[in-house]
């Protein structure tokens, strides 16, 4: 589904990320782990088209998505992608429904279809009852699962979380991990996540470790059933 070839990038005289080769193919979880400073943030940024590389290709689907200019990578970008922060980065003016309807309504959803389906993916991430709350007055763990909802409100083919459980305490972390782990059974959704929480790659079918802005080993973690005899 997705390919990053040769991926190289630079800020002036400083290397970010060299010779980055990586497939991600669908329904995966793939977590990305390594030192503060090895790349991982800058590489989640290119493979999700917040950030140009600098030489090499990101490839969707067959289709060289690093070559379309601005207007038409924005467009693929709220068409294709979703995105998790660190911070939920909900806007506090507005509801839980209405934060996580707004990236469908930028996408051309009328508003009434927009609330009608962020309202549903709320009710399936157990926040039935929080949406009429505005952030401040929800939980951590409950404005991380309402920004996994306004992540999947365009129905994205891959979902780029960025520490999504670095902010949150012991239980709302394991909350949150079991969550995404519940969205890939039953929606078939694909994570790519970057982390340095250990309990995170429990579920990840590929884990990937970078270190000076290098991929240095990748460890598959999926059963394999054998061949029968």
């Amino acid at each position: 589904m997705l390919e990053l070839r040769d991926i190289r990038k630079s800020y002036g005289s400083l290397t970010v990320l060299s010779d980055i080769t990586l497939s991600i193919g669908s329904n995966e979880i793939i977590t990305i782990v390594g030192p503060s400073g090895a790349g991982k943030t800058t590489l989640l940024q290119i493979a999700g088209t917040l950030d140009r590389p600098d030489s090499g290709k990101v490839i969707y689907d067959g289709e060289e998505i690093s070559l379309l200019g601005d207007k038409r990578l924005s467009h693929f970008r709220n068409s294709n992608i979703g995105f998790i922060f660190q911070f939920h980065q909900l806007l506090p003016e507005f509801t839980a429904c209405e934060n996580v309807a707004l990236p469908a309504m930028i996408g051309g959803m009328s508003k009434k279809k927009a609330m009608q389906k962020a309202s549903e993916l709320l009710d399936m991430l157990g926040l039935s009852e929080r949406k009429r709350h505005k952030p401040a007055e929800m939980s951590g763990g409950e404005r991380q699962r309402a920004a996994i909802a306004r992540a999947l409100i365009n129905d994205p083919k891959v979902i780029f979380a960025d520490e999504p459980t670095g902010s949150l305490d012991s239980r709302n972390r394991d909350e949150i991990r079991d969550v995404i782990a519940s969205l890939r059974e039953r929606l078939g959704q694909t994570f790519v996540i970057v982390t340095h929480d250990p309990t995170m790659t429990t579920i990840a079918d590929r884990v990937i470790t970078m270190a000076d802005g290098r991929i240095i080993s990748e460890e598959d973690r999926r059963i394999i059933d054998p061949l029968p005899e």
